[in-house]
């Protein structure tokens, strides 16, 4: 297929079928955003792309990997407040989150799994919160199988684990006065946990991980399921712009995810 000249890949061709999209300028940003996916070989690392096109819960909804409409091929379902417009998918910070349908346990393994996140909110903290994270997964078993990414700024420490018991083993931390950007939490190896914002390794942490098992339990975006259920105190109130569920990314492959992502939010007049 091509459009205004350009050769459109299939993959692309089959996401904005799906959504009902035919915008031209989303086109050609969803387009590259696939070409350059797979010429970093990055394409097939990942699980489930969300890259919150269209405006609507409708398109917001799809995976750009999958784009069925359907659980299994984790095709978001919002839940709660939510605002939709071309920028992203914004929760209300108090009831809000989107079930991925995605679990660790089938879809990634010990020692490779990589979340991704990318806020275009400067809030400086998070309606609701506590301390269990904004995004992910997490359940009550013994020691507790965790995954999640919170993302904050002034006071309130942005942190991650992948994977570990969510009690602040293995969850590298740092603070920040912003809460914009790209957050990707990859892990490579049972040793080798990264967090990355915008391109820069903000903290690591090399201790072995603490947990045997991955939780059975999906993903949530902007809420953490915690064993089948939104945790009380785990709601998010940031502008989703994106999205990422897959198996682990080493430093190269995480700038070139960072360089990808970032040139599709530009094309789309939406970057932080």
């Amino acid at each position: 297929m091509m459009a205004g000249g350009q050769i459109i890949d299939p993959d692309a061709v089959a996401f904005l079928t799906a959504a009902g999209i035919t915008d031209a300028t989303i086109s050609s940003a969803i387009n590259i955003l696939v070409l350059d996916l797979k010429s970093y070989g990055i394409w097939t690392k990942m699980k489930a792309i969300y890259p919150f096109v269209g405006g609507f819960a409708s398109t917001h909804k799809f995976n750009l990997k999958n784009p069925q409409d359907t659980n299994a091929a984790f095709r978001l379902t919002f839940l709660g407040g939510w605002t939709h417009s071309a920028n992203g998918a914004q929760p209300n910070g108090t009831n809000a989150y989107a079930n991925t349908f995605l679990t660790p346990s089938a879809n990634q393994s010990l020692t490779s799994g990589h979340f991704s996140l990318y806020s275009r909110t400067l809030a400086a903290s998070i309606a609701g919160a506590g301390t269990n994270g904004s995004s992910g997964v997490r359940d009550n078993a013994s020691p507790t199988r965790a995954s999640y990414i919170t993302v904050r700024s002034s006071s309130n420490a942005s942190q991650t684990v992948m994977w570990g018991d969510g009690l602040g083993n293995e969850t590298p931390v740092v603070t920040s006065t912003d809460a914009r950007g790209f957050y990707i939490s990859t892990r490579t190896a049972a040793n080798s946990l990264i967090f990355l914002r915008n391109n820069s390794v903000v903290s690591s942490a090399t201790s072995n991980q603490t947990i045997t098992v991955l939780s059975s339990f999906s993903y949530f975006l902007s809420g953490i399921n915690y064993s089948g259920s939104p945790l009380n105190n785990g709601y998010d109130n940031k502008e989703l712009a994106f999205a990422s569920i897959g198996d682990g990314l080493n430093n190269t492959e995480a700038a070139d995810f960072y360089t990808a992502v970032q040139a599709f939010q530009t094309t789309l007049g939406r970057q932080v």
